[in-house]
Formats: structure tokens, sequence, C-alpha cells
């Protein structure tokens, strides 16, 4: 209620408050199971983690849970570099932070397109002021090696190469150290998007020798979306160092933020963090730590397998060759005569189970199923290949559920046979 004493010492002018609509109440969070492209499912302890009491992003023991989430992002990313952290804001924040901070007016940056997130590099470097020479290939393949070795030849004063190691559009991988290598050779820093690949492939930052790597928080962490852990390596900072332009951004500019997250001196305010969302990403950091690196690539690993010989056994192709393949993010194409966005729907309204769309020239053409952190668990791919074929099966099309969750329980069971006990033991 508004005080009448307050209104008689407001403007004689009249006014009228607008209202929100009387039937606007708490929402009811629908219960839904995430095998799209992101975000994924969310462990119940990291869930947990999100509803703990907030404090203060400068309380001392906050500041100690800061150093430790730095220590477990190096663990994640396989590197020593002493600037990793993650920074406020999804992956295209962290995206967007790599080039501000490494791109300068005039610069000429090599940029691997093949697909939507490649893309999305160009436009970083356009509006830094740089010059993006684009080194296209087909979306479903990965980036072709020999091709940005001829773009380095073609172009000798490039400073940057930029690519996307996932891309999560299409669910093909490159080969990222080739491509850092060629990068080196020439004296190229590089710019590596691990959004949909950290901790669900391998990551090797320092064996690969990259030197600004971004990921996001949602995919294969299973921690709520909104956080970007990154890595800069010492050539990284010394270019850093030696800029000639002030970086366009003041939210990003590394010069500021890491006097925050920098536990060597004094933290001084830069910003309110996401208080609540650290709290989760640094249990989310524990599970992995407390699984492995190595067991939850092979866990990932796993249950591709068993997705894939169910959808095989429902005709389905996929869009990318094995070689290239991410286990995390499997691209099928969809059969001619089959309406995708109703598949879609019927699954999410009748199943609660997302998977994603196409995008871009591959709108209408593909499904993405993404089998990301807690979503990569067996009783997620059985649900996906039961509810997929009844679906398909009303759509006309010839397909038998017991089959294609037959054969996803042959893989599990020769993989059951061969390890007996694991610590990436199918959920």
């Amino acid at each position: 209620m508004i005080d009448a004493g307050l209104l008689r010492h407001t403007s004689a002018a009249m006014f009228v408050l607008t209202q929100p609509p009387r039937d606007i109440s708490s929402f009811p969070v629908p219960r839904r199971i995430l095998m799209g492209p992101g975000p994924s499912d969310m462990p119940p302890r990291v869930v947990q983690a999100l509803g703990r009491a907030a404090i203060g992003h400068l309380d001392p023991d906050f500041v100690h849970m800061m150093d430790e989430i730095k220590v477990l992002l190096r663990y994640a990313f396989q590197t020593t570099n002493a600037l990793t952290f993650a920074v406020s804001g999804p992956g295209s924040v962290g995206m967007e932070t790599c080039f501000v901070n490494l791109v300068e007016p005039g610069d000429k940056v090599i940029v691997c397109r093949n697909g939507v997130f490649g893309g999305r590099m160009i436009e970083n470097v356009e509006r830094c002021g740089g010059t993006a020479i684009i080194v296209d290939d087909a979306w479903g393949d990965p980036v072709d090696p020999d091709k940005l070795a001829g773009a380095l030849r073609a172009h000798a004063d490039a400073r940057l190469v930029a690519f996307v190691h996932a891309e999560t559009s299409t669910g093909a991988q490159s080969d990222a150290q080739a491509l850092i290598a060629l990068a080196r050779a020439h004296e190229c820093l590089t710019i590596v998007d691990t959004v949909t690949s950290l901790a669900g492939t391998p990551v090797l930052v320092d064996t690969w020798g990259a030197d600004a790597v971004y990921s996001g928080s949602q995919k294969c962490l299973s921690c709520t979306p909104g956080l970007s852990p990154v890595t800069f390596s010492e050539r990284a900072i010394a270019r850093l160092k030696s800029r000639r332009h002030k970086v366009q951004s003041w939210f990003m500019d590394l010069g500021l933020v890491l006097q925050y997250w920098d536990g060597a001196a004094k933290r001084t305010y830069h910003h309110t963090a996401p208080v609540n969302c650290l709290y989760a990403l640094h249990e989310a950091l524990v599970l992995l730590k407390e699984e492995g690196l190595e067991n939850s690539w092979a866990r990932h690993r796993l249950h591709h397998e068993a997705l894939k010989a169910g959808l095989e056994a429902l005709g389905l192709e996929f869009l990318v060759q094995p070689s290239a393949r991410l286990p995390q993010l499997n691209a099928v194409k969809v059969p001619p005569g089959v309406d995708e966005a109703l598949v879609r729907r019927r699954l999410l309204e009748e199943f609660n189970l997302e998977i994603g769309a196409g995008l871009g020239p591959l709108a209408g053409k593909i499904w993405r199923f993404g089998l990301m952190g807690y979503s990569s668990r067996s009783s997620n791919v059985i649900l996906c290949l039961e509810s997929l074929a009844t679906v398909l099966r009303d759509g006309g099309l010839a397909t038998d559920a017991s089959f294609a969750v037959g054969a996803a329980e042959q893989i599990y069971s020769k993989w059951n046979s061969q390890v007996e006990t694991n610590d990436c033991h199918p959920a």
C-alpha cells in the first residue's frame, strides 16, 4: 500500500500505477530431461549449492573459495596458467573477453569457421577493429589444418588464430593440437572455444600450447548457465601488457577484473560477483575432481556409443564422420518426410525430453542430442531411444523401440564385461 501522506507530498499531477496481471505468481518449474545442446541437467549437489545463503563477494571465506575455483579450473583445463578464473557471464562473455583483450584495431586475425560459433568469432574480431581472414569448412566437417596452413602462409602478418574446438552447432570436433601447432609455427597467438568440450573430451591447454581458452559452465560441467571459465598463457599476458590501445570493454578488461580475482594482492571491488553461481561452479568442479577427468571423458564416450548404436538401429544417420564426432553432442539427420519440429515438440510435451534443433543452414535438417555432464547417463539414453522410437513410429516410420534399446544395452553389457569396477560406471 502507498502511504497517503507520501502521496500528498508528490506532484499535484495525477498518475496511475501500472499493475502486473493478477494471475502471475511463483514460477512452477517443469521437470525436464535436458538432452539438447545445453544447458545440461545439474547434479543434486550443484542444485543444493545454488540455494545456499549468499555472503559478500569480498568476504574472506568467499575469497578463499574463489582461489579454490582457480585451482580446480586449472585441473579441468590441464594447465598451470596463473591467469585462470571464471568470467561473470556466459560463454559468449568469455569469448568476448578473449577477443577484446588480445585484438587491437588493425590486427589481422585468422578465424576458422565451420559452424555458428566460428561466425561469432568473426563478429568479435570486426567489433574490435581487427581484420578477419576467414578459413571456411563445411558445416559438419572439422577445421582443415591444410587450409589454415595456407592462410598463414598467405598472411604472414597475422597476429592471432581463432577456432572452435567443439562446434556446438554441428557436433564436429577439430584437431586443436594440430591447429595450435601451425599457429605457433607462424608466431600467432591462439584463441580457442572449448565451451562444449571442457570435461567432455580432452582439453589439454599446456600440452597443446593454447594461449586464450574459454568455456561455459552449463555444458559438460553441469553447472548453472552464467559463468565462463577462461585461461590465458604467459604469451597472452605479454601481448595484453604491450597493447597500444585501451581495452574497449571496461567490464571485460583483464587488467581491471584481476584486481578482484588476484589472490596475490589485496582484492578490490570490480563488480558484484554472482555469488550463488560461483558456489555451484565450485561444487561442479569438486564433482569433476572426484570423478576424475579421464573417467569423465570415458563416461561421455560410453554413453555416446550406446546412443549411437540405438539411433542407428532406428535408421538414423549422423551428420559428422566418426573421426570428428563429438561424444557429447550428437547431430543426426532428420529422415525425409519427418516434421522435425513436431518430433521435438512431442518429445518435450509427452516425455519431458528436450533435444535441440539445427541452426543456420542446418535448421530443419538435423536434431542435436546432448550427452553433457550429468545428462550423460544410461537412463537418459534409454528414455531418449524409447520415446524417439514411439514418436517416429507414430509419424509413419518403421521403428522398433526394443531393437534400439537392445542395441544400446549391448554396448553397456560389453563395457561392463570389460571393466568390473570403474568410477565412471554408467548411472
